[in-house]
């Protein structure tokens, strides 16, 4: 067994590929439009989210287009909804070059009030709904929006922080003059930016990541065309959160590009989630990994044989359950893709290859890179890919056909970028992701770079955490840093906690304290008390040491866990307890 096996990972090889070929002959029509789509798109073409909806609205009125819970709309019904939303908006002085902020929970009405939005030309800032503070605070500050749009359950954090005029989403179409289509929607051109989706960097508050409607209609095309390649009737079931781009991008537009149903779950439960897949008829849905190790946790039950899913799309399936995901609940296919929210790219497993993100038929690199600063490594002026086999950093070359849309801040754009890469006027987006080269260009993800670290699907900037740390008066120092977990996706949080002087370690305060500071996935589930924070000459903390021990039996500090809100003192089952799904923080 080579070194690829031995980590999960696989070798792609030219069997695999011709393995594959024949199964797609019955999608061959479906994967040539994508295709056609992916080369003869422009950022120049008159082409929008909103004028795909509309069109389809057009062409099957009577379709069903969002099933939730109990309640089924039809594209007609829905795109007549949000013409009204839209004459409301433009009441209040939204267009193209505006914004509108959305925080509301999942249901139809918060997916239609975004689209309502690209419709009139204005960029849709989706707000990560567990944001609280200051961090909201800031993210409402970043959008600079014309109107937000509040479901009722959100309006109360929404009072604690600075907002422009408040719309109820309960209410948004009364007032409505109009359920015609606005005029501006047919004529906007791909170039425009559609969302802004709220994404952790390492400066330790949220980035808006701009998505332009020119790259969400390159998911259309790619990722929804040529990788889940979904039927007229078939129905797509999402219950990650509509500010997660795996449903706004992802999921809407693989329901779009066929015509087919999106059914919206209120949010994900291991519990429920076959009952709900099959109470909707769905016969695909979207996953993260993290939603996959939770269902292989759950005991079995008929119900989850009783599906008629036939294929799964998202990211984050880790090789090692690939085979037992597929096998226990009877999954034909796997579209699992690797691509984030401000990526100017993405990869698709549009073969059905196992234990693989797929390819991607645009210019990538995968590089030698510095451990230390999660640079990549020149060799004087120039970088070096890394062989087959290898993991390296991943870059993605930034081209007319693959633009860098960017964030709001343009000095956080241009530290992403790496120019003179290979050639002295190249540019190359860094995506600080590792991964592993599997042959015939076939990438498989392996973790994330830097002081960022990826936990629930989310990413989590230690510097915010600390940051909400460091504000508990009895703490002087922390450093915060992801640990592996066996048995779960990504890394949890950690964090070594220096005291001051005189005080003790309070779990139950402590844990209300980050509680109101912090999202829940950002809330650190292993707390280390330590004497001393060491730290380097250029006065950055030495946490390389501190992560290697993370929560080792070794440890001879103080350690506290997470659960119940509160912090208590460490115990050996714990971990077992994450990965089972018993402490849900």
């Amino acid at each position: 067994m080579d070194a690829m096996e031995q980590v999960g990972a696989r070798k792609v090889t030219f069997i695999d590929v011709l393995r594959a070929l024949p199964k797609l002959a019955p999608d061959g029509l479906r994967m040539a439009r994508g295709a056609v789509g992916l080369v003869t798109l422009k950022p120049t073409n008159k082409e929008s989210i909103g004028h795909i909806f509309q069109r389809a609205a057009a062409k099957h009125p009577e379709r069903p287009f969002l099933r939730f819970e109990d309640t089924e709309m039809s594209y007609g019904q829905a795109n007549a909804l949000v013409n009204q939303y839209a004459s409301v908006y433009a009441a209040h002085g939204v267009g193209p070059g505006k914004t509108i902020a959305v925080m509301a929970g999942n249901r139809p009405e918060t997916l239609l009030a975004a689209l309502a939005g690209v419709k009139l030309g204005a960029a849709v800032g989706m707000i990560n709904t567990n944001q609280r503070g200051d961090v909201l605070d800031h993210s409402v500050r970043l959008l600079d929006a014309t109107v937000l749009v509040a479901g009722r359950d959100y309006r109360e954090a929404l009072n604690e922080v600075d907002t422009p005029t408040v719309l109820d989403l309960d209410t948004l179409a009364d007032g409505a003059t109009s359920d015609a289509d606005p005029e501006v929607c047919a004529t906007l051109p791909a170039s425009t930016t559609a969302f802004y989706i709220f994404t952790s960097g390492t400066t330790g508050l949220p980035k808006a990541s701009a998505m332009s409607h020119f790259r969400w209609l390159k998911s259309m095309s790619g990722i929804g065309g040529l990788g889940v390649r979904l039927r007229a009737d078939d129905t797509l079931y999402c219950c990650l959160p509509l500010y997660h781009n795996n449903a706004l991008t992802v999921s809407l537009s693989s329901v779009l590009s066929a015509g087919a149903t999106l059914a919206i779950g209120r949010s994900f439960s291991a519990s429920r989630f076959w009952d709900d897949v099959v109470r909707t008829r769905s016969t695909a849905f979207c996953y993260i990994g993290e939603l996959c190790r939770y269902l292989l946790n759950q005991p079995p039950r008929p119900i989850e044989r009783e599906h008629q899913v036939r294929v799964v799309v998202g990211n984050g399936l880790r090789p090692e359950i690939w085979a037992e995901f597929t096998e226990r609940f009877g999954i034909d296919r796997i579209a699992e893709f690797y691509g984030a929210s401000e990526c100017n790219l993405a990869f698709i497993n549009a073969l059905n290859i196992d234990r693989t993100a797929g390819t991607c038929p645009l210019p990538f690199a995968v590089v030698e890179y510095d451990a230390d600063t999660g640079k990549p490594l020149r060799h004087g002026d120039r970088l070096r890919k890394v062989k087959a086999g290898a993991v390296g950093l991943l870059l993605t070359k930034v081209t007319n056909r693959a633009p860098f849309d960017g964030y709001t801040d343009a000095d956080a754009s241009e530290r992403k970028l790496v120019r003179g890469a290979f050639k002295a006027d190249d540019c190359w987006f860094d995506t600080g992701d590792l991964v592993r080269m599997q042959g015939f260009k076939h990438v498989a993800f392996v973790d994330r770079l830097g002081d960022t670290f990826r936990w629930k699907g989310e990413n989590v900037a230690t510097t915010e955490v600390e940051g909400a740390i460091a504000e508990h008066p009895d703490v002087e120092q922390a450093v915060v840093y992801g640990v592996s977990v066996p048995g779960t996706d990504g890394k949890a949080g950690m964090a070594a906690v220096k005291l001051r002087d005189g005080t003790r370690f309070d779990g139950t305060v402590m844990g209300a304290h980050l509680a109101n500071r912090l999202p829940s996935y950002a809330v650190p589930l292993f707390v280390r008390v330590i004497n001393e924070v060491e730290q380097t000459s250029t006065f950055k903390s030495r946490k390389v040491d501190l992560r290697d021990e993370g929560y080792a039996a070794g440890v001879t500090d103080p350690m506290f866990v997470f659960t119940g809100g509160k912090y208590v003192t460490w115990y050996p089952d714990y971990p077992a307890e994450v990965a089972g799904g018993k402490i849900r923080a």
